[in-house]
């Protein structure tokens, strides 16, 4: 059978809601997918003419095209029931029993899993269908593409607070478009059609009925595209109010990042100010603010940051003479004191100069003078009565000056005269005392 207009009408008349009759019209629309704009502009006049059970079974036929069209890769009935099938679904969703819904309800679950259409025109068929529903229950559904048979909702995406003012305004351009589309398929196929060069030209009577045909769809076309203008243009304005209210906030959060980045740059900048001051020694409530002399202030004090001077270190000194005394030693009295006596120094003048070694005379001021600590220790010992216990005692120097003996005599004359010094020790005690000093005791 030859496509024509009174074709594809008799086949939608013949359709029922057997699987046989579906694929059978499905086959043979598809044969002539080079017309599938022309088909689906008929087949939606026959969804707004037929009853409300016939149109379960058109809808039931445009699933069976576009999967088998999606199936091949042939995208000829894609692109032609992209425009129309959100209002038809519509026509034939509402007014249908409720057993009818459901079953409308799955065939565009399907669609939604399987991506048969475009999410935009997705989204309009479910938009369409949810505005029928609260419409009649006041059933809340999903927005922006929320899913209609999801369990009851509860699944369904709700779109966020600032996008709500753009949602009707998207769901009337979906709507418009949806409208506009056929409508300006149709008035272009008509347009084509009697405009041909190739075919002649009728009598006039027709022709101008043609003629005023083809005014009406153009007429009809033009203003379902002005409408949808109007509807995109009223979105564009709505984004670009949401635009700009986005750039003011954004401008607002770069000033307070900049300042929020200047206050840490501070707060970090001064902790390692309190940080360099806990480690030179210094409390850590101190606060160091370098100036540009490189002085720092420290509790209103001013401190300068350069490093110190060395301190002067003062060179050792010998200890005092006196350190190196032996410990109870007798304290002699200065005035008694025979290094410094006058009537020491003249009694053994004489005895000193004759052990002093001779030789040529020392030329004045050329041979350094002699000190009583420099002589050995006999001629010492004659000198002063401290060395004469050790140069006494000593082998090497013989026995005592006579005239250390005689100063002795003449300094403790009288001393334990007429006594024995042995009176009050024991027996043992002084006959030992006896034999260690030879019986002099």
């Amino acid at each position: 059978m030859a496509y024509t207009d009174d074709a594809v009408k008799a086949k939608l008349s013949s359709l029922n809601e057997t699987q046989e009759s579906i694929v059978s019209v499905a086959q043979w629309i598809m044969f002539h997918r080079r017309h599938a704009d022309r088909t689906c502009a008929i087949w939606l006049e026959r969804m707004r003419e037929t009853t409300v059970n016939k149109r379960l079974t058109l809808i039931y036929l445009a699933n069976e095209v576009v999967q088998q069209s999606k199936a091949r890769r042939k995208d000829d009935f894609l692109v032609a029931f992209s425009p129309v099938i959100a209002e038809a679904t519509a026509t034939a969703y509402k007014g249908a029993t409720n057993d009818v819904q459901e079953k409308i309800r799955r065939t565009v679950e399907v669609w939604t899993q399987r991506r048969i259409f475009d999410k935009p025109i997705q989204e309009a068929v479910e938009g369409r269908i949810m505005e029928l529903d609260k419409s009649r229950s006041g059933k809340k559904t999903g927005l922006l593409g929320g899913s209609l048979f999801s369990g009851g909702g509860s699944n369904n995406t709700t779109a966020p607070s600032e996008l709500q003012p753009l949602v009707p305004l998207q769901t009337a351009v979906s709507k418009t478009n949806a409208t506009s589309s056929p409508a300006l398929s149709a008035a272009n196929t008509e347009y084509d059609r009697l405009t041909d060069a190739d075919k002649p030209t009728p009598s006039p009577p027709v022709y101008a009925a043609r003629l005023s045909a083809v005014l009406k769809s153009l007429s009809s076309a033009e203003a379902a595209v002005a409408e949808s203008i109007k509807t995109r243009q009223d979105l564009i304005n709505g984004l670009e109010d949401f635009l700009a209210t986005n750039r003011a906030a954004l401008e607002k959060e770069q000033s307070q990042l900049s300042t929020t980045t200047e206050r840490r740059e501070t707060i970090e900048k001064k902790k390692r100010q309190v940080e360099d001051a806990i480690m030179s020694g210094k409390s850590a409530t101190e606060t160091l603010s370098p100036t540009a002399d490189g002085t720092s202030h420290v509790n209103g004090r001013t401190t300068s940051s350069a490093e110190p001077e060395r301190p002067q270190v003062e060179e050792l000194t010998p200890p005092p003479t006196e350190s190196l005394t032996p410990t109870h030693s007798p304290k002699v009295a200065a005035d008694q004191d025979p290094l410094t006596s006058t009537n020491f120094l003249k009694e053994n003048e004489s005895q000193a100069l004759e052990h002093l070694p001779t030789g040529p005379s020392p030329q004045p001021h050329t041979s350094p003078p002699v000190y009583l600590e420099n002589l050995p220790a006999p001629q010492r010992s004659s000198f002063d009565p401290r060395y004469a216990a050790s140069s006494s005692s000593d082998p090497r120097y013989g026995a005592s000056s006579p005239a250390k003996k005689r100063k002795l005599d003449a300094e403790f004359e009288g001393f334990g005269a007429g006594e024995d010094a042995m009176d009050e020790l024991d027996d043992d005690v002084a006959e030992l005392l006896r034999a260690d000093s030879g019986g002099v005791v």
